[in-house]
């Protein structure tokens, strides 16, 4: 297939029509498609460049992945684009330069939608890289580079290895992206953003960057918060570098909500409240590269999901906000006591939970991985006889803490390993199934990435660690720099690498590897490299 840029608007094969026609699929499920799709423009002119926000690919299979973008030629002022529908061209290739175009065809940039596109290419080769790019008007977008899995049956010891990259965390006020340059260079393979993609908090006097307004609750508002933070250079590099699996936390939304309950209980009814989830969640799916299948319908919208690589490493993604009850003991640090063992209190919901274990269930990969938001570890932040663990994290809720581990244990499952993000520090934690037991057998592992920016420069060692580690021995590493984990993941061991910036408050600051660990299959012990 010779490279369609400038693009002859007849040619479009069936097969890359109906394949991959996420923003069609949307535009149905919306009930608009046809009178939009009848009077959309084949060759707007835009007021200013509308690939401002660049291009993103995400959730890659073995034959194909999603790709990325939104029109926006006025990023911060709702996007800039007419309440009209566009026809916006895209190409898939085998080359950097685009000779050698193997998928191509266009997709409804919708305004009931912000003008993003949502695009499911399928039909491509297992395990390979590919370039992309879109076209509307006269405008080409920049070139975005994305990858393939492979085939879930392919045996675990003919897949090849995966380089991975995790992180969460990135306020925008509170210091600059230089971590996602680090990234950059490594160049994974794929990335997984673990939650707290944005900040719904006001704009704030004495930051390093300011916010774009008061504290967003419209659905104007989270999608102009969303075009600030997807305006950085740094973190724009880094989603085109790479396919990127993402999950939310609770700043995507309201810090600590749960479920349909605010952080701030009383100031709003249930209903208004669930209209700003609504709001929240549609901006979310406008700016990310979620299949149809993600589609939010009102104030709900499915996340979880799973990856495959072969045979070897099946990655669930978890959603531990929209689904989970309240936070018992009124949040906060507390003793988890009686409440934390309510077979009543969940964080997955039990439609989640029991696919979570249907998966795992029937998982034959070498390693099966949780990537999720808030820690799984039981840590106890009292010293002595005393107990304090967040009643936000999977302590708050310890039945069914102590239900995911034992279904480790119970259903067999190969390697477990829990990717967390939400506290903006680094941890590397052994999981014990029952708590305050030094001698409990160990059923996984669990690293924690500190984040991008939030909470600002942080420290190497935050007082008290010592005693904390002390109190903790199933955690074998602690820093509250920021920064990522790097991951490297073959059929024999897991090598996850910490990798830190002493500041984020001014640019530029070099990368460190504080420390480096292993997993071996078949032992879940998390040992120094």
């Amino acid at each position: 297939m010779q490279p369609l840029f400038p693009i002859d608007a007849s040619r479009h094969s069936r097969r890359s029509f109906l394949g991959a026609s996420g923003s069609m699929l949307l535009a149905l499920s919306a009930g608009r498609v046809w009178g939009n799709a009848l009077v959309a423009k084949e060759n707007p002119s835009f007021q200013a460049y509308p690939f401002q926000l660049g291009v993103a690919s995400g959730d890659p299979s073995a034959d194909g992945f999603v790709l990325w973008t939104r029109l926006a030629p006025q990023p911060l002022e709702g996007g800039g684009m007419p309440n009209e529908a566009v026809w916006v061209y895209w190409q898939v290739a085998e080359d950097e330069a685009m000779t050698k175009v193997v998928a191509s065809g266009k997709e409804l940039a919708s305004p009931d939608w912000a003008h993003s596109v949502h695009v499911e290419v399928t039909g491509l080769q297992a395990d390979r890289w590919y370039w992309y790019q879109f076209k509307a008007g006269a405008e080409i977008s920049q070139k975005g580079r994305s990858r393939t899995l492979e085939s879930p049956n392919k045996a675990a010891n003919q897949t090849s290895q995966l380089k991975m990259a995790f992180a969460s965390c990135q306020h925008f006020e509170t210091g600059f992206y230089t971590a996602y340059k680090h990234m950059l260079e490594e160049s994974p393979d794929i990335v997984f953003h673990l939650g707290d993609y944005i900040y719904e908090g006001p704009s704030r006097d004495g930051q390093v960057r300011r916010h774009n307004s008061p504290e967003i609750v419209s659905l104007l508002d989270y999608r102009n918060r969303h075009a600030q933070y997807k305006s950085d250079p740094s973190l724009q590099a880094m989603h085109a570098a790479a396919p990127w699996v993402v999950t939310w936390d609770d700043h995507e939304l309201d810090n600590n909500y749960a479920g349909d309950i605010p952080e701030e209980k009383g100031w709003v009814d249930t209903e208004t409240f669930l209209k700003r989830r609504a709001a929240a969640y549609q901006a979310y799916y406008e700016h990310m590269p979620l299949r149809a299948a993600c589609v939010p319908k009102g104030p709900g919208m499915q996340l979880y999901r799973s990856v495959r690589h072969g045979s070897l490493v099946d990655f669930h993604v978890l959603d531990t906000r929209q689904y989970r009850t309240d936070q018992p003991n009124g949040d906060g640090m507390k003793r988890p006591g009686k409440a934390a063992m309510d077979p009543n209190g969940t964080l997955l919901g039990k439609i989640q939970r029991e696919w979570l274990f249907a998966e795992l269930g029937k998982s034959r990969a070498t390693w099966n991985v949780l990537a999720q938001q808030i820690m799984m570890a039981r840590v106890d932040r009292a010293i002595g006889e005393q107990e304090s663990c967040s009643m936000d994290q999977w302590p708050g809720y310890e039945f069914e803490r102590q239900a995911v581990l034992k279904a480790f244990q119970d259903l067999k499952v190969s390697n477990p390993i829990v990717l967390t993000g939400d506290i903006h520090t680094h941890w590397a934690n052994e999981l014990t199934l029952m708590p305050g037991r030094p001698d409990a057998p160990v059923v996984g592992s669990e690293f924690v990435c500190t984040s991008i920016t939030s909470n600002a420069d942080g420290v190497e060692k935050p007082k008290g660690l010592e005693e904390m580690i002390a109190e903790n021995p199933f955690v074998k590493f602690h820093s509250a720099r920021r920064g990522y984990v790097s991951c490297v993941i073959n059929n024999t061991e897991w090598r996850t690498d910490f990798r830190t910036v002493n500041y984020v408050t001014r640019p530029d600051a070099p990368l460190k590897t504080p420390a480096s660990f292993v997993v071996e299959s078949g032992k879940p012990a998390v040992v120094h490299a």
